[in-house]
């Protein structure tokens, strides 16, 4: 019979134990950074330089994601692959995942964490048993290298499309920048942007250029270190001469008329909390993953620098001319908390390696496919000199299709890794012009 001291004893081993057995090691940051190490994905006869089309697209629906195979079955894309490429991280943030492993801790809730500092929360492999997986994975996405700590967007064209006829119906030009707060890895300052007294974690602030009648129109999101707590958004526009202050619903509206709502900027630009979590699993199955200056790009705008933006076809021109990588894709599922949403859910596939959300499937409140969104990554070694050997993948072109109402919206990005562009004075309502 054992004494009470020693029941003690053995519970704490076990828990010990448990917790060790948990824990992520070292061998589980470099397979995170590395999933390719041992050799990359393949699929039976896939292949760079395959062209997958209406023609062959049952041979291939494994490959493809449930929106993607639909678009090609269609006839209204088709996909060039390329081969699949090492997008080695920021070292930086890879440093900062191993000097912090196992720091970060999930609250008791949905959107608490506690104990992180910076890098990847969460490097091992999400196991399917693991009922708050999917919580990780956000976390990981939240807390990753999109855009790494400061970049921005300069400019950025936004085509409205019916997808119909083709008919380009309104060309914004934007200026978008970024910059994050705190848990910061690469530039100065570091750790944190200070002083910082309401403890933001990121900024995200927008100027439209063009038309003339959105001239001036500004956005800026600021978000809150406590996920628990509502982000503060601003939008000025020109004509009103005046900053309001949006109502929390409204970044679900429709934004300037686009396809896209503000929650999906970047793949996805809401709290971990908003959202219930749930991992659906691992795949291999091609993404818009590339090399920008291999591309065929488009003449069409005539940037004083000579850069050249990717460009536009199949129907409507609703789909970017790239090509595609067989890639580890994490298949995470995300159900609205709140019932008046207008989506029932988001299915997003995000890149093993990288960590980012490049395919989303957008669900309406009755169940049916609404939206299919892609964004597609340049490798920075192969785009704008700035942005080499940042170890950050570059946004570089996105089509949001919706694929009810046979209309989209795209756009094509000059997207530079520069700090110099993001002063934090930008992403304080004082900036903006006609500030309250």
């Amino acid at each position: 019979m054992t004494t009470k001291i020693q029941q003690i004893g053995l519970a704490l081993f076990t828990a010990g134990f448990a917790l060790a057995a948990g824990a992520a090691t070292e061998a589980d940051v470099e397979a995170a950074f590395n999933p390719y190490k041992n050799g990359f994905p393949s699929f039976p006869g896939l292949a760079a330089g395959t062209v997958v089309n209406k023609g062959n697209v049952e041979q291939f629906k494994d490959a493809l994601d449930p929106g993607l195979y639909e678009v090609v079955k269609n006839g209204w894309d088709e996909i060039k692959v390329g081969p699949t490429t090492q997008f080695a991280m920021d070292k930086f943030y890879v440093e900062a995942t191993k000097k912090n492993l196992n720091t970060a801790k999930l609250g008791a809730q949905n959107g608490e964490i506690t104990g992180f500092v910076a890098g990847r929360p969460f490097p091992e492999e999400p196991k399917a048993d693991d009922p708050r997986a999917g919580e990780k994975l956000a976390w990981n996405f939240k807390y990753g290298l999109n855009w790494g700590d400061n970049a921005a967007i300069y400019p950025f064209y936004w085509k409205y499309r019916n997808m119909t006829s083709g008919q380009v119906e309104r060309t914004l030009k934007f200026n978008f920048h970024f910059l994050n707060f705190k848990h910061r890895v690469q530039h100065a300052p570091v750790p944190e942007v200070t002083p910082n007294p309401s403890e933001l974690f990121r900024g995200i602030y927008l100027t439209v250029l063009e038309p003339q009648d959105l001239k001036n129109t500004q956005l800026l999101i600021q978000r809150y270190e406590n996920d628990l707590k509502f982000d503060d958004a601003y939008l000025y526009l020109g004509f009103q001469r005046r900053v309001r202050r949006l109502a929390t619903g409204q970044t679900t509206d429709a934004f300037l008329g686009a396809d896209l709502m503000i929650e999906d900027f970047e793949g996805y630009n809401g709290r971990v909390s908003d959202m219930k979590w749930t991992f659906k699993g691992t795949k291999n199955i091609l993404m818009p993953y590339y090399n920008h200056n291999e591309l065929q790009l488009t003449d069409e705008f005539k940037d004083p620098s000579g850069y050249k933006f990717v460009d536009f076809g199949g129907q409507g021109g609703c789909f970017p001319k790239i090509t595609w990588q067989l890639r580890k894709v994490y298949v995470l599922e995300a159900v609205p908390v709140n019932p008046a949403h207008p989506i029932s859910k988001r299915v997003f596939h995000i890149d093993a390696q990288v960590y980012n959300i490049n395919r989303t499937l957008i669900y309406d409140r009755k169940g049916e496919l609404w939206k299919t969104f892609t964004i597609g990554k340049s490798h920075p070694d192969h785009h704008l000199p700035v942005n080499k050997g940042t170890g950050i993948a570059i946004d570089d072109s996105f089509s949001m299709v919706d694929v009810q109402a046979k209309h989209c919206t795209t756009g094509q990005f000059k997207g530079q890794v520069d700090p110099k562009l993001n002063p934090p004075s930008l992403f304080q309502v004082q900036n903006m012009r006609g500030g309250d």
